[in-house]
């Protein structure tokens, strides 16, 4: 993905997200292009991406609309997630990670740091960011060797806030995201120490505990319900139906 298209794709989730548009509403592709100052072309690779992310899906008039949510449907997608993923880190663990697999990495633990570990971010960078979390996430799940853990994770990304990157733009500043992305970020370095050490159990726990901001968000959401909109802006998305019970 080019650095375009990533950073109308972060534009246009930080749009959806901060619940910009109202659930079944129509999004047309050159109003958006015009908000977001792009060509048509960015603009339509993003909304197949948010597609498949399960932020929007199609319009029975043609092109996209918003759809909209419950707690549970989010919960239960971030919590997955880490299950999967979680799953996926022990079993390169345990079976051994190939040179390739860990300079591949090694490459994002990089790239990410040079980006959170900037004086402060500019949306660029934002987008950077969310390329580089994505590749992580895809090398540890297509690198374990299970072919069940693939198929269920592209099964789960087409959830709503299922994919590694959907919820990253849930916080409420670029200040507070980049704080957010930096914690998160030394998750992935402690999971590929993990992986390099053969610590099974230790990786798996740590690829659950990854998704765990997130989740903790939608749960201080349910219980602050007059603070919610700080935490999570598209809070207006998602129904009240509990997410816990």
């Amino acid at each position: 993905m080019s650095s375009l298209q990533s950073r109308v794709l972060v534009q246009l989730r930080g749009l959806i997200l901060n619940g910009t548009f109202a659930p079944g509403e129509r999004l047309a592709e050159i109003p958006l292009a015009e908000r977001l100052k792009a060509s048509r072309t960015p603009v339509r690779q993003a909304l197949v991406s948010l597609e498949h992310e399960g932020l929007i899906e199609p319009s029975p008039s043609g092109g996209y609309q918003m759809r909209g949510f419950t707690m549970q449907d989010v919960s239960d997608a971030i919590r997955f997630r880490g299950v999967i993923e979680g799953f996926a880190a022990r079993l390169l663990a345990e079976n051994g990670a190939s040179r390739r697999t860990l300079r591949l990495l090694r490459e994002c633990l990089d790239d990410g740091d040079k980006i959170v570990n900037k004086p402060s971010m500019d949306l660029d960078d934002y987008a950077a960011y969310v390329e580089m979390n994505d590749r992580f996430h895809h090398i540890l799940v297509t690198s374990c060797g299970n072919r069940a853990v693939e198929r269920t994770m592209d099964m789960l990304n087409g959830q709503a806030f299922g994919a590694p990157s959907a919820t990253l733009p849930m916080q409420s500043s670029m200040v507070e995201g980049q704080e957010w992305m930096k914690h998160a970020h030394r998750t992935h370095h402690a999971i590929v120490n993990a992986i390099e050490n053969g610590q099974g159990s230790r990786a798996q726990a740590l690829g659950e505990e990854h998704v765990e901001i997130a989740r903790q968000n939608l749960d201080y959401a349910l219980d602050k319900p007059e603070l919610a909109a700080k935490i999570l802006p598209g809070i207006q998305l998602i129904s009240d139906t509990p997410a816990r019970k």
